[in-house]
């Protein structure tokens, strides 16, 4: 499968909010072509979530999956197609999140620390989990891709920003430099 190129920050597909997928075209050639160059694609670029619009394409679908580390447990490979989210109780949390739209970037960014999703999967299934912590927050940053919404449009301030040689140097802790990822 090709592995395609990822639209930066200033491509118009990153600012416009995606399309549902048709659910007699989930299936389909086009579909699963795409959801397998973005599995490709964010496996190539070491990221751990990619949603179609970083590949300009404004439909609605995200891919992720994380190798398990010393501080993040693994998730196995999901897709998700035509998601909503629903945020459950608890208090905003605040951590480090880049993108791969937006290479070389960390910020802070608050997100919910559980969230509910409902989709379907690549096979058109119908999908209903709870997603927590570091699998919570990516798909809180991919649900925002698909409604043309980047990180930074997130953060509360500013400051904590920095460029990721930086970050790694003076802001981040040991456990942290360790396990940097790019979202998606």
């Amino acid at each position: 499968m090709p592995v395609r190129p990822i639209v930066r920050l200033g491509h118009p597909a990153l600012r416009t909010p995606a399309r549902p997928v048709p659910l007699d075209q989930i299936a389909g050639p086009e579909v699963q072509q795409l959801v397998d160059d973005m599995i490709d694609t964010m496996r190539d670029a070491q990221g751990v979530g990619l949603a179609a619009p970083q590949l300009g394409v404004e439909l609605q679908v995200f891919v992720h999956e994380v190798q398990g580390s010393e501080t993040n447990e693994a998730v196995p490979l999901r897709v998700v197609v035509n998601p909503m989210l629903t945020p459950l109780a608890g208090e905003l949390v605040y951590d480090w999140e880049g993108c791969l739209s937006i290479p070389d970037l960390r910020g802070l960014v608050p997100r919910h620390p559980q969230v509910r999703v409902r989709g379907l999967d690549r096979a058109g299934a119908q999908q209903d989990f709870v997603a927590t912590g570091f699998e919570g927050r990516i798909i809180q940053h991919e649900f925002d891709h698909l409604n043309g919404v980047v990180f930074l449009d997130r953060m509360r301030d500013l400051r904590s920003l920095s460029y990721l040689e930086e970050w790694g140097e003076f802001m981040a802790g040991e456990e942290e430099t360790a396990s940097v990822h790019e979202i998606g």
